[in-house]
């Protein structure tokens, strides 16, 4: 069971400062989109900037300072609950990680925010669970995958991500290149030494397990398929389905 207090999005323009020197009954993220600010956690200071994500549990407590001239956003929440604590004591939670402003987390917390502001008698609890649990699994994942005890380098994850996120579109290595910074030759190098495969390798497992969920679950024509899923083509679909499994897609379809 998961209980939600606060879930809110604050933005400061002028300066600020709050304490809380008792601490929270409930644990509370706080994730910062836009500006700046200072948090003090413990009698350390840090300097908090776009994408740095703070993590309290119940009993601990933070100050937070937003200086003259400074702006700052951030998307909070409180929550306890015995799901929240089984999920908190499985892996190690930093009091402040540095993550990428994923959109796709704040969507779901955007999508609570909503929920909360319905009326009672037009709230769905159930729904608003899952999302809360959905946030937390995407937090662990965005901090565990920012970890400098990562298996591979940031950067590399941060191509991945991309390319899971394009595959189905005619995206070029360019792109993924330009998305974390790098040059085309160091980005390749790079992602083959630690995935084990080249980013359009990557690209094309996506796509294809895309196209066998399309021919098996939908009607749609083997043409519009390859469409969808980023081959361009039927005939490139086709080459690259028959090199992968030894058989064209139609014959794959029949079997199936």
């Amino acid at each position: 069971m998961i209980h939600l207090g606060l879930c809110s999005y604050s933005y400061h323009s002028k300066q600020f400062h709050t304490i809380h020197k008792t601490g929270f009954e409930s644990y509370l993220f706080r994730f910062q989109t836009e500006g700046q600010c200072q948090i003090v956690i413990k009698g350390r200071t840090f300097h908090i900037e776009k994408g740095d994500l703070m993590l309290l549990k119940p009993g601990e407590h933070y100050e937070l300072r937003i200086e003259e001239g400074q702006n700052s956003g951030d998307y909070h929440l409180f929550c306890h609950g015995s799901w929240v604590d089984e999920w908190w004591s499985r892996s190690e939670k930093a009091s402040i990680s540095r993550t990428e402003l994923d959109e796709k987390m704040l969507s779901l917390w955007r999508h609570i925010i909503i929920e909360e502001r319905r009326p009672l008698s037009e709230s769905n609890e159930e729904l608003k669970n899952y999302l809360l649990k959905a946030l937390c699994l995407s937090i662990e994942r965005a901090v565990n995958e920012t970890a400098s005890s990562f298996s591979r380098p940031y950067v590399v994850t941060r191509m991945m991500r991309y390319i899971e996120e394009h595959a189905l579109t005619p995206f070029k290595i360019e792109d993924a290149a330009s998305h974390v910074g790098l040059s085309v030759s160091r980005a390749v190098h790079l992602f083959k030494d630690n995935v084990g495969k080249t980013m359009i390798e990557y690209a094309q497992d996506i796509r294809l397990s895309s196209a066998i969920d399309q021919m098996k679950y939908t009607f749609m024509t083997l043409d519009q398929i390859a469409e969808n899923c980023g081959f361009g083509s039927y005939p490139y679909f086709h080459k690259v389905f028959k090199k992968r499994y030894g058989i064209p897609p139609g014959s794959y379809r029949r079997q199936g």
